[in-house]
């Protein structure tokens, strides 16, 4: 089991938007896209403040706790200013405890989780994770590169190839993009997604949270 942190007393580890119950696990990424509010020294969603004490971020066992009664919201979402896949063990076992307990979860990521592990990790998520969200933010490798700027080469068909062998562990697959980004074509990425099997949902710049 990873270690448990005990995070500051002012970390915002769990906080509620729109019903849902969100989880902010860990500030690390694996993108660096300029249009994060982080990347401008901006930690705050919302009127929440999530810049955490410890690069480590919390354990389990706190994350579990600051969640509450997961029966008091619609779902729980791991989702702050970080990768949660970048704590991947973490990730899940939190996830168990909480299905355990009659959550729905699910998971906003960048998709690029077997692109770091050098493995294919998507069986794991098979019944624990029932949403998946990847931010797809463009329709082509260049457009996606300039905006995200990745950390590891390839990172662009990496994460298209997670969400088709997503696809076949978690029931609601759904992939999104910025309306607003410079030269990014929503239409086009629209037309991926229906090619990729799963939904489209259209973000807009500027609006986090």
């Amino acid at each position: 089991m990873p270690q448990s942190i005990t995070p500051s007393a002012d970390d915002t580890i769990a906080y509620t938007l729109h019903g849902n119950r969100y989880l902010n696990i860990t500030t690390a990424c694996t993108l660096r896209c300029a249009f994060c509010p982080k990347f401008n020294k901006v930690w705050e969603v919302q009127g929440y403040d999530l810049k955490l004490s410890d690069k480590a971020g919390p354990g389990v066992e706190e994350i579990v706790a600051a969640v509450g009664n997961p029966l008091d919201y619609h779902e729980i979402v791991f989702c702050g200013l970080g990768e949660s896949t970048l704590r991947w063990p973490v990730m899940l076992e939190v996830a168990r405890r909480l299905k355990d307990k009659g959550a729905s979860i699910r998971l906003n990521t960048d998709g690029l989780a077997n692109l770091v592990y050098q493995r294919d990790v998507t069986p794991e998520m098979a019944g624990l994770i029932d949403q998946l969200s990847v931010s797809m933010n463009a329709h082509n490798e260049e457009v996606y590169n300039r905006h995200c700027r990745p950390k590891k080469a390839g990172a662009f068909d990496a994460m298209l190839d997670f969400v088709r062998r997503a696809r076949q562990y978690v029931p609601e697959v759904s992939v999104t993009a910025i309306d607003g980004l410079s030269g990014v074509d929503i239409e086009a990425c629209e037309a991926m997604a229906q090619a990729l099997g799963v939904t489209f949902r259209r973000r807009h710049l500027d609006v986090v949270g």
